[in-house]
């Protein structure tokens, strides 16, 4: 374990009818503690998992690779603020880490290869490849098997974007196997039932206020995949599912 512990001070947002500030979520947690090396956050989309993870990542000191930001049709300036109301605690003081995003893995495969060009050698760090003239997937589970047998802090926004069932599990013996040495620790964002189903993982349910913990059969990512696996034609016969 590296990061014990994450604290939100509501008494520290600059405004409160602002999102992400506005999310009941984060008025009414104060804090999380971490007890196992795999963390994983689940719930709907919009519910702050994503935001609060970025935060995290920020307090932690990890790099985000990314190209500068695109113009948009409006600005919400608080959009990325929810660290300065965020702490983190460590187990024995600060650790290196990653942080991955489907999103952001493109734009760094493209510096890594811009990088590469002039010294083919960094890319026996990632497999030994280039990570661009890979699929997508291919590509993404090269930089996984070389960049967490690092020890560090991994923080982890919905690994599964682009990964099929396959490619899911791989990873999960991935994590699992990583964990399992001493050296590293995740905290992921998901909608995976695949990846939430991580052996001895905690799992932070962001549906609830405050944020709750909850068993991997409890969650409806689980309870909407087996029901919909049961009987797939009467599943999508009903309005709602159980």
């Amino acid at each position: 374990m590296h990061l014990k512990k994450i604290r939100i001070d509501p008494d520290k947002f600059p405004v409160k009818d602002c999102y992400p500030f506005n999310l009941k979520v984060f008025q009414g947690t104060r804090e999380m503690e971490f007890h196992s090396p795999v963390t994983l956050f689940m719930g709907e989309n919009g519910t702050g998992k994503s935001t609060l993870l970025r935060a995290v990542v920020h307090k932690c000191g990890i790099h985000i690779w990314k190209y500068e930001k695109r113009r948009r049709c409006e600005f919400n300036p608080h959009e990325e603020s929810l660290s300065i109301a965020v702490s983190v605690e460590w187990a024995d003081g600060p650790v290196a880490g990653s942080f991955f995003s489907s999103q952001t893995f493109q734009d760094f495969s493209q510096m890594l290869e811009e990088w590469a060009a002039a010294s083919s050698g960094i890319l026996d760090y990632f497999g030994g490849k280039s990570l661009i003239t890979q699929s997508h997937g291919q590509s993404i589970m090269s930089y996984f098997k070389s960049r967490y047998e690092i020890k560090g802090l991994y923080l982890m926004d919905e690994p599964e974007t682009a990964l099929s069932p396959k490619s899911q599990l791989e990873l999960l013996r991935v994590i699992k196997a990583t964990a399992g040495s001493g050296n590293a620790q995740f905290i992921i964002a998901t909608h995976s039932p695949i990846i939430l189903s991580c052996p001895e993982a905690e799992i932070f349910s962001f549906d609830s206020v405050p944020v709750q913990k909850i068993r991997y059969e409890e969650t409806e990512h689980y309870r909407i995949y087996r029901n919909f696996m049961a009987d797939p034609k009467r599943f999508l016969q009903e309005e709602e599912p159980e």
